[in-house]
């Protein structure tokens, strides 16, 4: 059944498009699902993608590493004893799911792309413990009120923003991890991964093409960065690139890119 419903989403046309998207405009999570060579795509997205990698040609490792980190963050996250994880900003399904990490562990996933979603429900349609919410993170009020009937905000939520943060404005994305904390229980987790600016030659470029895509890029230092943990307790080792963090197998394809900054963080 699986397989069947993720080949209705392969090779993209236009004449897939959900109504209501405009598959003429790059989507970033669209773009990223080709960085990790899938199919969930569209011929624009893939320009778009193009145009990153002549500049940044080894994007698709630095998604892969991403990933990779992602596995062993929600490893360490179950390991603590986290059972509430919602993966803010998911994107499209692909190998290595926050779900499949993590089985015993009640999963959300929220993304405000139509096209993730459709796809995304149809994969999970007969998991009672996972479901694909369709909500933006840039406003935290209305997705923590439809979080709310989801999880339970007594108890420990660990919330997943890879990728994510820096597609929103400096002033909004620290009010919205502000308030996902405040919202959240003591023993609640923050895992962040986001890119910086380590190649100042060719960024403009690269801030070109997301500005006509579907979200803008917004590069940050590590220490702004850092601030995002404030009133979380930082896991060894602490804010890191990410073959740094806890890596467990030598053949990460980030071993010496340095694209971004990762870390976990847990209210005390």
């Amino acid at each position: 059944m699986i397989a069947a419903n993720r080949a209705k989403f392969r090779e993209k046309n236009v004449d897939d498009a959900p109504e209501g998207v405009d598959p003429n405009v790059p989507n970033v999570a669209r773009m990223y699902d080709y960085f990790l060579d899938g199919k969930d795509n569209f011929a624009a997205d893939r320009a778009a993608a193009e145009q990153i990698l002549k500049n940044f040609p080894h994007t698709k490792e630095a998604a892969r590493s991403n990933r990779a980190f992602l596995r062993r963050a929600v490893r360490h996250l179950v390991d603590l004893g986290a059972r509430q994880i919602v993966d803010l900003g998911a994107g499209l399904p692909t190998q290595g799911n926050t779900h499949e990490i993590a089985p015993e562990a009640r999963v959300v996933y929220v993304d405000y792309d139509a096209v993730v979603c459709v796809h995304g429900r149809a994969l999970l349609a007969r998991r009672d413990d996972v479901d694909f919410l369709q909500a933006d993170v840039r406003e935290p009020e209305a997705l923590l009120d439809k979080l709310g009937g989801l999880v339970d905000f007594d108890r420990p939520v660990a919330f997943l923003m890879l990728t994510v943060l820096h597609f929103i404005p400096d002033d909004l994305a620290y009010e919205v991890v502000t308030k996902l904390r405040d919202a959240s229980a003591p023993g609640s987790h923050l895992v962040i991964s986001h890119a910086v600016d380590n190649a100042p030659d060719t960024t403009p470029q690269a801030l070109e093409v997301y500005r006509k895509a579907t979200a803008a890029l917004n590069l940050r230092t590590r220490e702004e960065i850092l601030r995002f943990f404030d009133g979380y307790e930082l896991a060894d080792p602490g804010l890191v690139h990410p073959y740094d963090w806890r890596t467990d197998d030598p053949g990460d394809p980030g071993k010496g890119i340095t694209f971004g900054y990762v870390g976990v963080g847990r209210k005390p």
